[in-house]
């Protein structure tokens, strides 16, 4: 995770994005704080990487890089200013015993990649290419499914599916395009189907770790579907970082060994 110390709307290069729209920087930190202290109640430890000055999307730190097996996989940012990101993240993350393999190809890490356990689901469309789907499927072995988004506001993967276990997804259909939807509905016929209102708040950019979800708290119709399906869901707001686009996972880059 990291601190979002600088954080600010002072560009735009997603739909959430409103320049001309205060943000408050001190209730940021206090959400982050929150969600912070949620990981380590639930018994997580939490790395963190010092926030770069100027680098006011760097508390979105799934877009840092995918890790995967010990392979850190590097971001390659579309957008310029957030380039400088890439390389803070990657040598952190080597600091911390992963090894770190370089990108060629634009994608931009956990937002758009999310492991499953048996697969990596990789979205495409707006942010990352295809052909850094098969760079990551290279660099760890694993087998990695292109989906391709069609909605802008659901510009990351992670804003419109959230993989709560290995064999359980939950998906926002509308924002994929047909031959993606029939992609999931055959690999994950048990899958949770998002409504538009939960979807709307960013209710998908949620983190599961097999037994809890944390998860937007205007995502209710959501949330009491996480609980049919046994887990127990957690709301924890981060309304002040939704306005940069993101919310709980787009904070949360998942290390695995």
């Amino acid at each position: 995770m990291c601190r979002p110390t600088h954080y600010t709307v002072c560009y735009e290069i997603n739909p959430w994005m409103d320049s001309a729209r205060p943000t408050a920087t001190a209730l940021a930190i206090e959400q982050w704080e929150r969600l912070r202290s949620t990981y380590l109640d639930l018994g997580h430890t939490v790395e963190l990487i010092d926030p770069l000055p100027g680098c006011p999307d760097m508390v979105y730190a799934a877009n840092g890089a995918t890790v995967v097996d010990g392979v850190a996989y590097a971001a390659n940012f579309r957008y310029e200013q957030r380039r400088p990101e890439a390389p803070a993240y990657l040598t952190r993350l080597a600091d911390l015993g992963f090894a770190p393999a370089a990108a060629e190809f634009v994608n931009e890490g956990e937002g758009d990649m999310l492991f499953t356990g048996t697969y990596v689901l990789a979205g495409t469309g707006f942010r990352s290419e295809p052909a850094a789907h098969r760079e990551l499927q290279e660099a760890i072995g694993r087998p990695v499914i292109t989906l391709e988004l069609v909605n802008p506001r659901y510009y990351h993967l992670d804003t419109a599916l959230a993989v709560l276990t290995g064999d359980l997804i939950a998906y926002y259909p509308p924002a994929f395009t047909p031959g993606s939807r029939a992609v999931l509905e055959h690999l994950f016929p048990d899958a949770i189907i998002a409504g538009e209102a939960d979807a709307a708040v960013l209710g998908l950019n949620a983190v599961s770790d097999g037994e809890h979800v944390v998860v937007a708290p205007r995502a209710t119709r959501l949330a009491a579907q996480f609980a049919e399906r046994g887990l127990e869901p957690i709301p924890v707001d981060t309304s002040e970082l939704l306005k940069g686009g993101g919310g709980a996972k787009c904070c949360t880059l998942e290390l695995r060994r």
